[in-house]
């Protein structure tokens, strides 16, 4: 289906030698362009490197897909290009008073970039000039023009949305055609900076102790005390935190043990920052009356699907804690602050023994098992059939110059069985003449 297409008065000019109703294009156009084509669509898709089909990728990575026009008709086209960007953003607002009716606001932005290609898929890169000169036609139908780019080494931040900023990155495509404005697309795609928490670092535990005196006027109460432990520092989403804690009540009030995960959005600009502090899992223990005493044996605390710990930005960091505290009513609450890091490679098998060995050695108190007993070694005939063992005392012909005691020693030895092992001595009398033979 063709479109009839009205183009400004602006464009026309009178034709030579006709009338007051000739006219003609100015320019080189002719009457042919004044039916175009419809672009019907006009995307960006990328090529998923997971089976997810969300486009996520790392430093380093080489990011592929393709622009996607669907037209009916034909269209001409001076151009096709995309831009990759990619930037972590700040922008917050504060008012200030600068007298008794005056007051201004102060704005408060930064920005880093960590992202920035450009690409020329159809056409060339001058667009100001409408000539037809080096167009290309586009038939009806679908078409897909693939691009790639490869992200840099150095480490990015990874993708994220806050309050007073953000970290994005997308591919942004632009259609030039003559006498029209650009159609523009765009679509983001998510970078993850790694955080592999299988390192000594992350794995090592984390612990406090803390207490607390509680006075009221002149009477004082005995004191509330707290002791909490991790097995590790690093964790990813989806897993759970073993948290082992023991809360002694020596107070004369009721008190409520809790643990509580937090994310702390931190924002810098000018010389300034913004926090922002955010819940993200909580949980909430038996209530603790004067004298009582509670333990957590790996109290469990999932962690929500959350965005990972950035900790490279220059102007968004974000970070993790686990509070485990004592609710005190009418009083401070009394708290303990155990650093988190949420990564995006999980525990290895061998990560999780060595974690839980430091942890058995550094918490005897919780009584932890030994390790299971050891499976014992296979037996000889598990290893050695009867048909190898019958078939190596047939001397080989190659051999038969070898006609030695040591190569009969040793072919006689080759499959048999090792000798019985046993506690007791199976010739106690040859061993005492030995011992006395040695004496003498």
């Amino acid at each position: 289906m063709t479109k009839l297409v009205i183009w400004p008065k602006a464009l026309f000019q009178k034709a030579e030698g006709g009338g007051s109703g000739a006219l003609r294009m100015r320019g080189s156009l002719t009457l042919s362009t004044m039916v175009l084509g419809k672009v019907k669509s006009f995307r960006v898709s990328y090529d998923c490197l997971n089976d997810s089909n969300v486009p996520v990728f790392s430093s380093g990575d080489c990011v592929s897909g393709r622009v996607i026009i669907e037209v009916t008709g034909e269209i001409r086209v001076k151009s096709l290009k995309i831009h990759a960007k990619g930037f972590a953003k700040v922008r917050w607002t504060e008012s200030r008073n600068a007298g008794s009716n005056t007051a201004y606001t102060q704005n408060y932005t930064e920005e880093v970039e960590y992202l920035n290609h450009k690409d020329i898929l159809i056409g060339h890169e001058r667009d100001d000039d409408n000539s037809e000169e080096g167009l290309t036609t586009i038939l009806s139908g679908r078409h897909e023009y693939a691009f790639s780019f490869e992200l840099p080494q150095t480490p990015l931040a990874t993708s994220f949305e806050g309050k007073h900023g953000s970290v994005r990155y997308w591919v942004k495509a632009e259609l030039h055609r003559p006498w029209l404005l650009p159609m523009k697309t765009k679509k983001e795609f998510t970078v993850f900076e790694h955080i592999d928490i299988n390192t000594p670092l992350l794995l090592s535990p984390q612990a406090g102790t803390k207490d607390k005196t509680l006075c009221c006027w002149f009477c004082t109460s005995g004191p509330i005390s707290l002791s909490a432990k991790i097995e590790r520092k690093g964790y990813t989403p989806g897993e759970s935190i073993q948290i082992f804690a023991e809360i002694e009540n020596c107070s004369s009030r009721m008190v409520v043990p809790k643990a509580a995960i937090y994310q702390s959005q931190t924002f810098y600009a000018k010389g300034k920052m913004k926090e922002v502090k955010q819940l993200v899992a909580n949980l909430r223990g038996e209530s603790l009356s004067s004298g009582k005493t509670e333990t957590w044996n790996g109290k469990m605390l999932k962690i929500p699907p959350v965005s990972p710990s950035i900790l490279d930005c220059s102007i968004i960091r974000v970070e993790y804690s686990l509070m485990v505290y004592v609710d005190i009513p009418g009083a401070i609450n009394l708290s303990l602050n155990l650093p988190l890091v949420i990564g995006t490679i999980p525990l290895h098998p061998f990560g999780s023994r060595t974690s839980s060995v430091s942890s058995q050695c550094s918490m005897s108190w919780l009584g932890m098992g030994l390790p299971e007993r050891p499976e014992a070694p296979p037996s000889y005939a598990e290893i050695v059939t009867e048909e190898q063992r019958q078939s190596s005392l047939d001397v080989p012909a190659a051999r038969e110059d070898l006609n030695g005691p040591l190569f009969a020693y040793i072919h006689e030895f080759r499959f048999q069985p090792p000798p019985l092992y046993s506690e007791i001595d199976p010739n106690p009398e040859h061993a005492r003449r030995t011992e006395e033979r040695r004496l003498d």
